[in-house]
Formats: structure tokens, sequence, C-alpha cells
């Protein structure tokens, strides 16, 4: 069997992208990424131009999508103060916070579930809970992928007669889904928020070179990496190559960006930029 390389492009979605605002089609009204990182705009540009400089040599490619709801237990609308008022977005709950009554679900039936959430979080030692602001909204704007990257797979997609196979995370309301295999904390009850062993196969599977880009380092991607790290052998780790300019942190979190590359260096992933790196 021939090895294929793979491209694993991890929420390029323009919510998460410091692109300008620009005017809806639908209302005329000025629309704003959500959840913008600093140097995500720039980073997609050099991914498309990546993508389109290295199609004849790419074999696959796998888009996976930030898919959430309104209400969504990252997102302000689950939560409400010990008063009942508003939860900001980029506030932290720690599982005590909540313990002490600082924090409350807006619906007092999923208190005791919130709770068990927390602390499953923090006992898998990842992150501590932050609400976001409402982003990547199924149908909205924002979910829809960066112009730059959109067009170059759809080159792709016609230079080689194949599509893309495009995976969608986070849609249940009531887990965070950062990694692209499963979510932080999976439901027994929902298989699509549990390891994703599909996808894990297709990229073991690929043979070649496995390329990842994506935003936000510190978090979706990182995840995604850290769930490979768990479940792939070593020597295909290996395989793996982090474009590095194709990728930025969250803001406020540069420090888990530099320790998320060491940590991939570490396991033999190759850190590359585009410019430099080509299949």
């Amino acid at each position: 069997m021939t090895a294929s390389n793979l491209v694993l492009i991890i929420d390029a979605q323009k919510d998460f992208c410091d692109i300008p605002a620009s005017v809806s089609g639908v209302t005329g009204e000025m629309v704003y990424p959500a959840l913008p990182v600093m140097g995500a705009h720039a980073d997609m540009q050099r991914l498309g131009a990546w993508l389109e400089g290295n199609a004849a040599r790419i074999d696959d490619i796998v888009l996976t999508m930030d898919s959430h709801q309104y209400y969504d237990i990252a997102h302000p609308t689950f939560w409400r103060t010990a008063r009942g008022g508003e939860v900001a977005p980029f506030t932290p709950i720690p599982a005590a916070d909540m313990r002490a009554g600082r924090f409350r679900p807006a619906d007092p039936a999923l208190h005791e579930r919130a709770q068990a959430y927390l602390d499953e979080l923090e006992a898998r030692g990842r992150y501590t809970h932050m609400v976001w602001p409402v982003h990547c909204e199924i149908g909205s704007w924002g979910h829809g992928l960066h112009p730059v990257v959109l067009e170059s797979v759809q080159h792709w997609q016609q230079q080689r007669s194949r599509a893309v196979t495009t995976v969608f995370k986070g849609m249940h309301p009531l887990t965070e889904h950062y990694s692209a295999l499963r979510a932080e904390v999976p439901d027994p009850a929902d298989p699509a928020s549990q390891l994703n062993t599909a996808l894990v196969g297709r990229i073991a599977d690929a043979g070649g070179q496995v390329v990842v880009a994506g935003e936000a380092s510190t978090h979706c991607v990182a995840a995604t990496m850290r769930d490979l790290f768990e479940v792939l052998p070593k020597e295909h780790l290996a395989r793996f190559v982090l474009l590095t300019d194709c990728m930025s942190p969250v803001a406020n979190f540069e420090a888990a960006h530099l320790a998320f590359l060491e940590e991939a260096a570490l396991h033999g992933v190759r850190l590359e930029t585009s410019r430099n790196f080509g299949l």
C-alpha cells in the first residue's frame, strides 16, 4: 500500500480568526469574529498558500469544525452568578467556586451534573473550565471556514477529484470539546463525545506525513495532539509535522503555547514553518 500524506486542519473557522469585520450578506449588518486569536488571520493565509503549493502531494484532508449550540456549558447562557447575574465571557469557573456557591447553572436541574463535570474536568488535569463568548454557533457566519482556507481546499478537491472529510465536534451542550478526538469529559450516553476511533484509524493509516495546522495552538490543536500522543505509538508520531506559523495561542496563554511545542517535540513531532516545509 502506497503511503499517503494527510493534512489535519483544526478549527480554521472565522470566529477564531482576527479577520476584518465584514458586512453580512443576509442582514446587511457588520459581522465580527466572536473569539479571535491574534495572528490567526495571517496563519490561515499562510496555510492557504501552503495548501496551494503542496496540493499535488496531499492525498487526504481532514477538517475539524468547532460546532456549538447557543446554549452550551462553555457559553455565558449556561451560567449565573450567586445573585443570579450574568457571567461574563472569559470567566474561569473552578470546581471549588461552584461548590462554594459563587456560580450556578441557569437551569437548577443541572446543578449536580455541572458540579460533577467541573470536578471531572479538573481531575483530568488539562483545563480549568472557562466561559467563552458564544462562538462557532452552528449555522452562524463565524462557524464557517476562513475564506482563504476554504478556497484552497476547494481548489484541492477540484485538482484531485476527491472530497475532504469534515469532522464536527462540540455539539453536546454539556461538555467542552477542544480535541477533535473526544470531549474533555465524554458522556457515556453520547458516542460523538467519546474517542473517535474512525478518525484515529484514518490518521494512523495514512502512512506518509501527517501535517497539522489550525487554531488555537493552546486549546483545540494542543488537545487534539495530546490525545494522539496517548493513543498512537511513538513511531507514528515521527511522521507528524506541526506548521508552527499556521497556528497561534489564545491571548494570555503564550506560555502554554511554548510548553505545547516543547511537548510535541519530545514526542518526536517535527516543528516546521510553512515557508521551510514542503511535501
